[in-house]
């Protein structure tokens, strides 16, 4: 089974090495490796492109596309115009996957036939702590369990469903209208990925809290979720700028 991994990066030449070796890393056969670039000024591209003899040496395909884009989830959309995979895994350019993460994906779609599947992610903490954020589905929706960085989804499902590129939290309102679709969701208890805190995602200016709720609850409002989760969209963020 081909699976398409999907990196969207921006001047990222610190950190976007150790997110293409943990590709590389990976025990899959079959690997086709896009990188979406929005047109880096540093060494990002140079430090992806030194890698490309090992991704020949072990079979695997890299793309490379270096253009301005809209935004991180409109550079997302661009990866998967250009996935031929059954199933596509979206990885960060701070984050990096475990050696066994596509391979798991594989068996966990054959298995399961799952259309969308996320596992456990490794908190890393600026600090240098760390902690395990477990993937879980439960019977009302929730994001709080759900793991963008761990997701890996069936091309067929990407096909209906695509990022709205309007802020931030875009990964979640596609989680929850496949979710609200009917589609068949799969958690994995074990680690797949490793999430560096600090990032886009997480670093939160004080004054951010209160729009990032409001924007966090009008998703769920959106996909015609109770107006009581809006006591979890306050636990949650204040929660995450407390650990960020």
């Amino acid at each position: 089974m081909l699976v398409s991994i999907i990196t969207v990066c921006f001047n990222s030449e610190k950190t976007v090495a150790r997110t293409v070796e943990s590709v590389l890393a990976q025990s899959a056969d079959e690997i086709e490796y896009l990188i979406v670039d929005g047109g880096s000024t540093d060494r990002t591209l140079e430090i992806i492109e030194s890698y490309r003899p090992r991704f020949e040496e072990k079979g695997y395909t890299l793309d490379i596309k270096s253009e301005p884009d809209k935004g991180i989830y409109d550079a997302m959309n661009k990866g998967i115009d250009r996935a031929h995979g059954d199933i596509i895994g979206i990885i960060n350019s701070d984050d990096w996957y475990e050696s066994e993460a596509v391979s798991t994906m594989i068996t966990t779609f054959e298995k399961t036939g799952c259309d969308l599947a996320f596992a456990d992610i490794r908190m890393h903490m600026r600090d240098g702590k760390t902690f395990i954020k477990h993937a879980k589905v439960r019977k009302y929706t929730t994001s709080r369990d759900w793991n963008h960085p761990t997701q890996f989804v069936g091309k067929k499902v990407y096909e209906k469903f695509r990022y709205r590129c309007r802020d931030i939290s875009d990964d979640m309102d596609l989680y929850f209208k496949v979710k609200r679709a009917g589609y068949k969701i799969v958690a994995v208890p074990k680690v797949l990925a490793d999430f560096q805190m600090g990032g886009v995602s997480s670093r939160i200016p004080a004054k951010e809290i209160i729009p990032r709720i409001k924007r966090r609850f009008r998703i769920y409002r959106e996909n015609d979720y109770s107006f009581l989760y809006i006591f979890e969209c306050v636990a949650f963020e204040l929660i995450k700028y407390v650990l960020a």
